[in-house]
């Protein structure tokens, strides 16, 4: 470990899924700042090259893979390509995500359904199933899902997605146990309300904000930015000794 700083990832070949906005664009900025060469991943590729254009023009360096992760041919292809153009993968971020849905539970079609499943359940499960078997070539690697706050608390009217959400806390926890002796770290981060498009829903509500804020402890929602850095500690090798962690980014949430 570098003393100096505990957060280099010089070297480092990092995999962002839902990388074009948001918390995702968030995190490739910090990795790429931090030394990581960053492959930022959505389902349009032209949707990233804003910010991997960006991270270039400010001495990073990175690039641009099309991969929708409710596909299992296009998370195929991209380990594929990934394999064959760096022969290793160091870090796989899964953010990207589905929540295509709210309203009444019992209400919750079958479409609705299947696209939550299979983007946060099979896309996170299959992207960290391919990545382990890249990072376990390599010695070791380090993958961070996204979770949420609603894995923890069901989220009002978000049924299938906290329960989505609720299975990658438990996928992480099992990929750690199993992946550890390979020298793959895994853990998780649980965002609380976040000011993304993505939580649009939410935060540009005020009725529902305000009911949100009344049990967040800090008063406010988070910025983008500010889940950057707990991943960045979970990726790096300031966390070598931290696996099956679900660290919680929240404000206070989950005290109240």
């Amino acid at each position: 470990m570098n003393l100096k700083n505990p957060f280099d990832l010089s070297g480092k070949i990092a995999l962002v899924s839902g990388a074009s906005r948001g918390i995702g664009e968030s995190i490739s900025r910090l990795l790429a700042a931090q030394g990581a060469h960053v492959i930022l991943a959505s389902r349009k590729a032209e949707a990233c090259e804003r910010v991997a254009a960006s991270i270039r023009e400010d001495g990073g360096k990175a690039e641009v893979m099309a991969c929708h992760i409710g596909e299992m041919a296009q998370i195929e292809q991209v380990f594929a390509a990934i394999s064959e153009k760096h022969g290793r993968l160091d870090i796989l971020v899964n953010n990207a995500a589905a929540n295509p849905y709210f309203g009444s539970i019992q209400d919750t079609d079958l479409g609705a359904f299947n696209k939550t499943v299979d983007v946060n359940i099979r896309g996170y499960f299959f992207m960290s199933s391919h990545a382990v078997k890249l990072m376990e070539k390599n010695g070791g690697g380090s993958i961070v899902n996204v979770a949420s706050v609603n894995g923890i608390i069901p989220g009002h009217f978000q049924g299938i997605y906290s329960i989505s959400k609720a299975a990658v806390i438990s996928m992480t926890k099992s990929f750690a146990k199993e992946c550890a002796p390979l020298g793959i770290r895994v853990n998780a981060l649980l965002p609380g309300a976040t000011e993304t498009k993505f939580a649009s829903a939410l935060t540009q509500n005020p009725v529902i904000l305000n009911e949100l804020l009344r049990h967040v402890p800090m008063g406010r929602v988070a910025q983008p930015e500010e889940m950057a850095g707990a991943v960045l500690y979970l990726v790096s090798p300031a966390a070598s000794y931290t696996t099956g962690t679900c660290l919680n980014v929240d404000g206070g949430y989950l005290l109240a």
